[in-house]
């Protein structure tokens, strides 16, 4: 009787996505975006790991690894598909991805048992999901005799933006590992291709919990101690485990490619690679969007309200209003509510750099959206100058605001839908649609939604200073600091 495999899903969510700019910030990060279809990167990649259990395999729910800041981004999108996770492994700071699989995998043998561990980054997306599955399952099995595993794309073109695997057959479509080769450049690219047996990195790697330890005990076993210190001195909150951010801090920064599976090769840890072919792409720039998104028959693909005429081979993605194209050729349009980008299509690994101008000049449309979510929902800065600002303020049934003060602002508060109970001072209010109230400068007070549908509210705010830093936090619910954002 062939015995059960425990296997576990570890899903990587904490990049940032710098290319995909002004679509992706950082404080929205391309993995919640809904680049196809209805679902986010994100809960793609969670519907496809859930999508892995058959008899034989039992996968229990998932680990995600990600940052502080997006916690209940994660949960909220999880909600969305009625999962909930085993773990969130909260980073305090970067420290790339080896970094990240050892708390996952710390966490997966406390408890008790040694899963094999399936790990994906959240942010890529496949067009063949029956061909994805098959390949995922060979190579959980595969892992649960102790091998590393590492899927590789069939490269379908001279790719210079990827790493590549190099490996030769094996059985049953298990092929062993020969090297890692950094990215090439067209010329080599274009003899990978010719040659066969180069296959592109996808970044998802499937191996059991201590199978991890021990490899990068062995060759970084400076990465394994520090991490394993921050996260015996972490603590638990319910879902949320956080390893100590003191201690996290001193754990060098690494990828999983350089810490442990450039070494495997020639070692006696084996390394094998399943090739997977269903449709992969990273989205990892813009022109990689426009790859997998359908094209009319100039080669022109669109999202959102958009209109192109002569041009070929063009992206526009609209989010806010009409965007319209006229004789363009090879490029990308992207419009958000407070920033658009233009760019010629096969320069689009280079947003990064606006991204770091606009990190450089210390600019908000480098963190966050005009529309900013947060764990109660979400506010909109609809309009604004010099001494005011008007916002939309959705927030969901049951949830509120932090208990809060403002120094140099006072606010107008007009509902739109829903009912409002609102704290203010001593007092405390229900306010229904159309109806509105004051909140004087330094006036102690929280907006809260008793009701069973979403409360809209129109937020009027006046003063000499605006900026989201001027709060006072006196009670939170999500565990924020006493003064910062909404």
């Amino acid at each position: 009787m062939t015995s059960t495999i425990p296997a576990q899903a570890v899903i990587m969510a904490g990049g940032s996505g710098t290319r995909l700019w002004p679509l992706s910030r950082a404080g929205y990060p391309k993995q919640f975006l809904v680049l196809s279809g209805n679902q986010s990167l994100f809960q793609q990649a969670a519907q496809r790991m859930a999508e892995l259990a058959e008899p034989g395999i039992d996968f229990a729910p998932p680990l995600i690894v990600g940052n502080e800041e997006h916690r209940f981004m994660v949960l909220d999108q999880l909600r969305e598909l009625k999962q909930t996770p085993a773990s969130v492994l909260l980073e305090p700071l970067g420290r790339n991805t080896a970094p990240a699989l050892t708390l996952a995998a710390l966490q997966a043998l406390a408890g008790g048992q040694d899963p094999v561990l399936v790990v994906t980054p959240a942010d890529q997306t496949v067009t063949d999901a029956a061909a994805y599955t098959s390949a995922l399952r060979r190579a959980i099995r595969q892992a649960a005799a102790g091998d590393i595993v590492i899927l590789g794309i069939r490269p379908d073109r001279p790719e210079t933006g990827f790493g590549y695997i190099h490996s030769h057959p094996g059985n049953e479509g298990i092929r062993s590992v020969l090297a890692f080769v950094e990215k090439p450049d067209l010329a080599t690219a274009e003899r990978y291709l010719a040659e066969g047996g180069y296959c592109w990195n996808s970044g998802m790697f499937v191996l059991r919990a201590s199978r991890w330890m021990e490899a990068l005990r062995r060759f970084r076993p400076d990465i394994a101690a520090a991490t394993e210190a921050a996260f015996k001195a972490g603590t638990q909150d319910d879902a949320f485990v956080r390893p100590d951010a003191a201690l996290f801090g001193q754990v060098p920064s690494e990828s999983i490619d350089y810490a442990v599976m450039e070494h495997c090769p020639g070692s006696d840890i084996p390394l094998r690679m399943v090739e997977l072919d269903a449709g992969w792409s990273d989205l990892g720039a813009w022109d990689a969007v426009w790859q997998v998104a359908d094209k009319d028959a100039d080669g022109n693909a669109q999202r959102g309200d958009a209109l192109i005429t002569d041009s070929r081979n063009t992206l526009v993605h609209a989010t806010s209003r009409l965007v319209s194209a006229v004789g363009l050729d090879n490029v990308v349009v992207v419009e958000t509510p407070d920033a658009v980008l233009v760019a010629d299509r096969s320069k689009s690994q280079d947003v990064k750099k606006i991204v770091q101008q606009l990190g450089q000049q210390q600019r908000g449309e480098h963190t966050l959206h005009r529309k900013v979510h947060r764990p109660w929902g979400w506010y909109d800065s609809i309009d604004m100058g010099p001494r005011f600002q008007v916002k939309r303020i959705l927030v969901k049934p049951g949830a509120s605001l932090s208990l809060q003060m403002h120094h140099h602002r006072a606010e107008h508060w007009i509902v739109v839908s829903g009912t409002a109970e609102v704290q203010r001072g001593d007092e405390v209010l229900l306010l229904s649609e159309n109806q509105s109230t004051y909140i004087p400068l330094g006036a102690v007070h929280r907006l809260s939604n008793p009701g069973k549908v979403p409360l809209e509210i129109i937020e009027v705010q006046s003063g000499s200073y605006l900026g989201e830093d001027d709060i006072v936090r006196f009670q939170d619910t999500y565990g924020r600091a006493k003064s910062g954002n909404t």
